[in-house]
């Protein structure tokens, strides 16, 4: 078979390659493939991969900040059409249907020797698949080429953008086609998209795009799932984004990785993230306005609550806190975590005795600058060998009760479900049952403004570092405010006042639990500036290339 470039022109691999003899580097031709159920499943299982499933980048937000990198395009204001970000993301997602398309149109040729129903749950998932790239294209460029068939080279340069409405009744369309054909389950521990993950997706596309009444349906359906392959909270809210979590029953939709087969992140990607006693850099850590926005164990955020110290930030809080980000004077991948800058050496568990205390930044100056760590779904392993190989969760069960939840208050169908499907992700937090309303900050308000700031609140702290916060901030309208402040860090340490360490006060929190930081002067150290532009940043840009490609692709407004 020969193997000749396929041309890239606006964004789509050109699908009827054979016509132009040209055949994609990572695909067979199509006038030969998809003549079996294998290449029909080698078509399907080459989709399954990270670089079309991943979440959004949290550093995209306001809960995350990379050291390393002074400015994102995103939260630094400097997005245009020539970012290198924007043109993957629309590449990727285009390859994605450019390769969805060509199965569709062809799989046929297989039907005399696969099985209809396997050809069916390959069509499905083949579905799926595409209306998830159109999701992901709707809700961050807006209106986008909507292409269902293959293309050959002259049709490319006539394309034009559809109405996003018009592709958000298709992916509904699609989605629906894909929970009606696929299993709720494969047994065996097999991991594909189901009946559920149909679901999930057209549950959060329509949260993303405020169609309450689907959101609220779709998450009601997944929620309604019972037997095998139906959903439930993980037991413990740590475990689940490690290792021991990855066969858990909340999981929606994960993709695999394995240190084995060479599919995991290593080297400074992962150092980045761990302390630097344990052989990190401290680079990608959570801000000061994640740490703020955990509640209080009554249920109150830190400036409404008694129970909350400055001096003592990380007690009476909602225990995903401590889950989420490495507590104070604890041990932490064999060393004690103590960012004080007076804690000069800290005691190692590890080597058994106490070392030079690298997470202070009076030993090393680029220790933590906020002066916190990410806890959540790191373990000893990253530390160990510097690599992670956990795999990595695009859906789980806990978004669907809070999309329900949401979706629910903003039609004005406040019941007592609504208030369950919160009180159960609280609860879990704490390690309770729902049926315990002691034992946890139960909910029970059906005031609707008040539920909204719970809801968003909840959906922050339950989904922190899993990249769902840049599109929540997107959809809110929260962008042009969150992104707008200072990222905050501790003083340096000639100038700490250390009868306010940590920090130096209680911070103000407004509705939208947007923290202001500019009460404490000199008390806190402002380490980077954001910027975002509302006038066009709440959509991305059309990436230039391809407007130059075809003129017809027109850009969003002020790019």
């Amino acid at each position: 078979m020969k193997r000749i470039f396929c041309i890239l022109l606006a964004a789509f691999i050109i699908s009827s390659c054979a016509d132009l003899d040209l055949t994609p580097p990572s695909e067979a031709s199509t006038g030969s493939f998809y003549s079996n159920q294998t290449e029909l499943e080698i078509a399907v299982n080459d989709l399954y991969r990270l670089d079309f499933w991943g979440n959004d980048n949290e550093q995209y937000t306001d809960n995350y900040w990379h050291r390393g990198s002074l400015g994102n395009a995103v939260t630094f204001g400097t997005m245009n059409s020539e970012d290198v970000t924007v043109r993957d993301y629309w590449l990727n997602c285009y390859k994605v249907i450019a390769r969805a398309n060509s199965f569709l149109a062809n799989m046929q040729k297989a039907a005399a020797n696969t099985p209809a129903n396997t050809l069916s749950r390959l069509e499905a998932e083949m579905r799926l698949i595409r209306a998830y790239q159109y999701s992901r294209l709707i809700t961050h460029f807006g209106d986008v080429p909507l292409v269902t068939s293959p293309m050959k080279l002259g049709e490319a340069y006539s394309i034009v953008r559809t109405n996003k409405e018009e592709i958000l009744k298709f992916i509904f369309t699609e989605l629906d086609f894909a929970a009606q054909n696929l299993p709720q389950t494969y047994g065996s521990g097999l991991k594909r998209l189901t009946k559920g993950a149909a679901l999930g997706i057209k549950a959060r596309t329509a949260l993303y795009m405020n169609k309450w009444t689907e959101a609220r349906d779709a998450s009601l359906a997944v929620m309604n799932l019972t037997g095998a392959g139906s959903y439930s909270l993980h037991s413990n809210f740590s475990q689940l984004f490690l290792k021991a979590g990855e066969s858990s029953s909340e999981i929606i939709i994960s993709i695999p990785r394995d240190e084995a087969q060479k599919v995991a992140a290593s080297g400074t990607n992962v150092q980045d993230q761990l302390p630097r006693n344990a052989g990190g850099f401290g680079a990608q850590i959570p801000t000061r306005e994640m740490m703020d926005a955990f509640e209080c164990i009554d249920g109150k955020p830190i400036d409404e609550s008694p129970l909350y110290s400055p001096t003592d930030p990380f007690k009476n809080r909602d225990p995903r806190l401590t889950a989420t980000i490495v507590e104070f004077n604890t041990q932490w991948l064999g060393y004690n975590y103590q960012p004080h800058p007076d804690a000069l050496t800290v005691f190692s568990s590890k080597e058994n005795r106490n070392v030079s205390n690298r997470d202070s930044r009076s030993v090393a100056a680029f220790a933590s600058f906020t002066g916190l760590l990410w806890k959540k779904g790191i373990e000893q392993s990253w530390a160990d060998k510097f690599v992670d190989d956990s795999d990595v969760i695009i859906l789980r069960f806990a978004e669907m009760l809070l999309t329900y939840a949401e979706a629910s208050v903003e039609l004005g169908e406040i019941d007592a479900s609504v208030l369950e499907a919160i009180n159960k992700v609280r609860a879990r937090a704490y390690g309770v049952a729902v049926t315990q309303p002691a034992m946890y900050p139960a909910v029970t308000t059906i005031d609707p403004a008040e539920l909204r700031k719970i809801v968003r609140r909840e959906r922050r702290v339950e989904f922190a570092k899993e990249g769902l916060r840049y599109m929540d901030l997107i959809r809110w309208r929260l962008a042009e405010k969150a992104l707008t402040r200072p990222v905050i860090g501790l003083p340096d340490p000639s100038k700490q006042d250390r009868t306010k360490w940590p920090f130096p006060g209680v911070t103000p929190l407004d509705d939208d639990g947007i923290a202001d930081y500019e009460v404490f002067g000199d008390d806190v150290k402002i380490v980077a500036e954001r910027n975002f532009d509302k006038t066009r940043q709440y959509l991305w840009p059309i990436p230039a290339q391809e407007i130059r490609v075809n003129p017809l692709l027109t850009p969003n407004p002020n790019y």
